[in-house]
């Protein structure tokens, strides 16, 4: 008996990738779970394992080549399983044989979740024992430290025994549920039925369409009736942000009553008040968050410098060239590409701000990988633009406006979130006049963007409004000297004071 071996989900939107790595050749044995070769897409690696164990027996997807979720990759010969495969239909006649083959047994497996990731927490089941289901169709969310990740059907069918409860962790590669693949009614693969073939003309398709698994636990979260919101995703998939715009549009009154997160270590609470209060279980996110906040602390010799900054020229030089920059590049020019290109440039020459501490070595980068630090519904994140010492004003900002979104959608992967190198906190977004960030470890720098306020400065002897912000670079003085430090800050405030210093070098 032989095995297809197919390409797993890729996750929603992802729709092929490209065979990098085949680990196993024709002919080799395999055991379960064995990895047979690896999947490249545009955002993530794939590890596909062995359903079965035997002899690979052949290819059909040669390294190289481009292949669509679902496609055959390779068959396999069982050993050991033909016995009780083949007594079935001896115990039974079957008068619809084809039907009866066409229904096969699916196992839904934990995702990839990224390297260095092991194990991640079953959030929210979509489904339910006996729900039928589309391909693609998203049946639960799991967290990890880092993000949130979606499990699709890989195929339509019947949901069966789900192993995995909500609040259980699950390891990596670990099986969720079972489900029904074909049968009676049921498209065998995702090209025989999507939700937009399988959908009756005319219908209005609001059943068929699933909402975002974020929208939906945010709703739940909040109280949001779906009829409240205006869906902005394919055929009116309501996304987060639509529910958030639901949220300060005409239920504001949700937001502000929020659950508040309980604090660590509690003071007596009347009887009276502890009926009025709501305790909520704190999100694998936002325990990794905090535990690598405090570790940060317990572990940096951290200090904070402060220096302001008159935007003028920025601000100018912005105001002078936004229209013709967002014509030629296709997106706005913002004040992050400045702070960006500006923090380069000091790095350059203070390196041991942008380098690290391995145990007695410091290490120094060459380059610049820029993390940038973006609040979310779920909590705080830093998407990385790497190679950011190489990139143009025009790049700089599009990178930054994709990681944003991704960001904001709970898309980022674990590899988009590492290996920064120095990062940029903007609190001025929020209306913050004055902080002191907290370094993101292992690196020794951040430097914290603040609200840009007029105020009277004093200029050649007289007192003139200015555009100004302060700036704050919090760093680890295990590896950094008060005056490295303040000559870093200063040198930001140099070329944004003056950004012609940008373009020569100085």
């Amino acid at each position: 008996m032989t095995t297809e071996v197919r390409v797993p989900t890729l996750g929603e939107s992802v729709s092929e990738a490209t065979v990098a790595t085949w680990f196993k050749k024709p002919g080799d044995s395999v055991a379960v779970d064995e990895m047979l070769c690896e999947l490249e897409t545009d955002k993530v690696t794939v590890e596909v394992p062995s359903p079965v164990a035997g002899k690979l027996a052949e290819l059909v997807a040669a390294e190289g080549d481009t292949v669509g979720v679902d496609a055959l990759l390779a068959t396999i010969a069982e050993e050991g399983n033909a016995g009780p495969e083949e007594t079935k239909p001896r115990a039974e006649p079957d008068p619809k044989p084809a039907k009866e083959e066409a229904a096969q047994t699916v196992d839904i497996m934990v995702p990839t979740l990224g390297e260095s990731v092991t194990e991640a927490t079953v959030s929210t089941w979509f489904k339910k024992s006996g729900d039928t289901v589309q391909a693609d169709e998203m049946l639960c969310e799991l967290e990890t430290d880092k993000v949130s990740v979606e499990v699709p059907a890989p195929a339509a069918g019947v949901l069966g025994e789900i192993l995995a409860k909500e609040g259980d962790t699950v390891q990596a590669n670990g099986k969720l549920a079972v489900m029904t693949r074909g049968g009676e009614g049921q498209a065998h693969s995702a090209d025989e039925g999507t939700p937009e073939t399988t959908e009756k003309p005319g219908g209005m398709g609001g059943k068929d369409v699933e909402d975002a698994p974020s929208a939906k636990k945010m709703m739940a979260e909040k109280g949001v009736s779906r009829d409240a919101v205006t869906g902005s995703g394919k055929d009116g998939r309501v996304m987060k942000e639509d529910v958030m715009k639901a949220l300060a549009g005409t239920a504001p009154s949700a937001a502000q009553n929020a659950p508040a997160q309980p604090a660590q270590q509690r003071a007596p609470v009347a009887a009276k008040d502890a009926d009025r209060e709501e305790r909520v279980k704190m999100t694998r996110l936002r325990q990794t968050i905090a535990k690598r906040l405090k570790d940060s602390q317990n572990t940096a010799a951290m200090l904070t410098t402060y220096n302001e900054v008159d935007m003028t020229e920025v601000m100018a030089l912005r105001n002078e060239y936004k229209d013709l920059f967002l014509k030629k590049h296709g997106v706005k020019l913002g004040f992050m590409s400045f702070f960006t290109k500006a923090c380069v440039h000091a790095l350059s020459e203070v390196p041991e701000v942008n380098a690290e501490i391995d145990g007695t070595d410091v290490v120094y980068k060459n380059f610049v990988h820029m993390g940038i630090a973006a609040g979310t519904p779920s909590g705080l994140v830093v998407p990385v633009i790497r190679d950011a010492d190489a990139m143009s004003f025009a790049t700089i900002e599009k990178s930054i406006a994709e990681m944003g979104a991704k960001a904001r959608d709970g898309k980022l992967s674990m590899a988009e979130m590492q290996g920064g190198t120095f990062t940029i906190s903007n609190g001025g977004v929020y209306g913050s006049l004055m902080s002191s960030p907290i370094l993101n470890p292992p690196q020794s720098g951040i430097l914290g963007m603040h609200k840009i306020q007029d105020r009277p400065m004093a200029i050649n002897g007289q007192v003139v409004i200015r555009p100004m912000m302060y700036l704050a670079l919090s760093y680890d003085h295990r590896i950094v000297d008060g005056k490295g430090a303040v000559t870093f800050l200063v040198r930001v405030k140099e070329a944004l004071e003056d950004p012609r210093r940008l373009l020569m070098d100085l």
